[in-house]
């Protein structure tokens, strides 16, 4: 009787003072609305997932569900945006970004260790709601109607574009996935490509695609860490696309550096990575970074643009070009979460249904959070600062948009 009573009083002050379209079901149940015309309802299955709900924050409401503490009837993003608007009105004062970052080392071990984790998942599992190319990054949108297929495709030629790829040329991928952009690059560009990455299933899979087409002689992929690349190879051109968020910030000027050494004097380089949007480089706040960290991406950590661009001119990289694609994560990532919110019955075969679960909460979130501007995402195109006379681009960005 306390509970229904508490929890009476706790839907009341919503609707009085700020509705969400939100239904709380309890285990036995009953029900409370939060606001008119309900879009989402979270069953709470037994008692221990009401601590979740009065202290809520991401985390506390992530693991709940994970735990199947906690049941959602409705559509995941619908879903994200009422726990935040949940936990707003429960925290007024809650602080958007975390007040302290504990330190990271970042070894290779350590490293390594973090790609197994979120990558070595299952290649199975991300091909129910990735692309046909597996390109797991943010894609590039021409319109509103582009389809996922094509975003990525738009992706791979927007970067080839930016980095003015010859024929010949000699490509560096760092972190390079399953290897759609390095096959990309080869098949329409005519590079020489190496791809590296920490993750055996990628490796795998990307071999056997290069394998597939015919590519060995033009393409190649390592089970390589950045930083041991052999530092007397030089690229013509180097693209690294969603890696530094593992790098660390205290291994910016490490993982610049190391680029900076590895380029040509006439090279072009540019570094396609989530941002976070405060200025002093700490975590989302509410919960999320700690979720986040907890269970997809341990020790992964967000610079600020300012910090990137920084830690770049810092390492003798002149950053020449520099394009918001915020807006484009938020779509591919509603893409992502959809496509495997309608695959939930095969992913659970494959994963279990509390990996399903982590990967849903996951993907929904970052949505959100790149739609309210909590993180962004940022490629930077950089040259050889110590170069004198014309960089090696154009005057203008035309090269970009004129057909290929």
């Amino acid at each position: 009787m306390f509970v229904e009573k508490r929890l009476a009083r706790f839907a009341q002050r919503f609707l009085e003072s700020a509705p969400i379209p939100l239904r709380l079901q309890l285990w036995n149940g009953l029900a409370y609305d939060l606001g008119p015309t309900p879009a989402v309802t979270v069953k709470l299955k037994e008692p221990a997932a009401l601590k979740a709900l009065f202290d809520a924050d991401f985390s506390n409401l992530g693991e709940a569900y994970i735990r199947e503490q906690i049941d959602v009837e409705g559509r995941i993003a619908d879903a994200l945006a009422a726990a935040d608007a949940l936990i707003r009105g429960s925290s007024p004062r809650i602080a958007t970004w975390s007040r302290l970052r504990r330190a990271v080392s970042h070894t290779r071990k350590q490293d390594a260790h973090a790609i197994e984790h979120h990558y070595d998942v299952s290649n199975e599992f991300y091909q129910l709601w990735l692309d046909r190319n597996m390109a797991y990054s943010c894609a590039y949108f021409h319109s509103d109607d582009d389809t996922l297929d094509q975003a990525q495709v738009n992706k791979f030629d927007h970067i080839c574009r930016k980095l003015m790829l010859r024929p010949g040329e000699r490509f560096l991928d760092i972190g390079c996935g399953w290897g759609g952009l390095i096959l990309h690059a080869v098949r329409n560009y005519g590079v020489h490509a190496l791809g590296i990455t920490l993750s055996r299933k990628q490796l795998e899979l990307a071999q056997a695609r290069i394998s597939q087409e015919g590519l060995q002689g033009h393409c190649t992929v390592q089970l390589l860490d950045y930083r041991d690349v052999p530092e007397d190879e030089k690229f013509d051109k180097i693209a690294s696309v969603g890696m530094f968020e593992h790098v660390g910030l205290s291994n910016l000027p490490l993982y610049f550096g190391k680029m900076q050494q590895l380029l040509s004097d006439d090279g072009i380089v540019m570094n396609h990575g989530i941002t976070t949007m405060d200025t002093q480089s700490r975590a989302v706040g509410m919960g999320a970074g700690a979720f986040i960290d907890r269970y997809i991406f341990p020790n992964g950590e967000l610079p600020h643009l300012s910090l990137a661009v920084r830690a770049m001119s810092e390492r003798n990289l002149e950053p020449i070009d520099v394009e918001s694609m915020r807006f484009h994560y938020a779509k591919t990532l509603g893409i992502w979460a959809s496509r495997l919110e309608a695959a939930r019955e095969e992913a659970c075969k494959l994963v279990g249904e509390r990996r399903y679960r982590t990967w849903l909460v996951y993907l929904a979130g970052c949505a959100h959070a790149f739609t309210r501007g909590w993180i962004s995402l940022h490629q930077i195109v950089a040259v050889k600062a110590q170069r004198r006379g014309m960089t090696p681009v154009p005057w203008t960005r035309k090269h970009l948009y004129s057909p290929h």
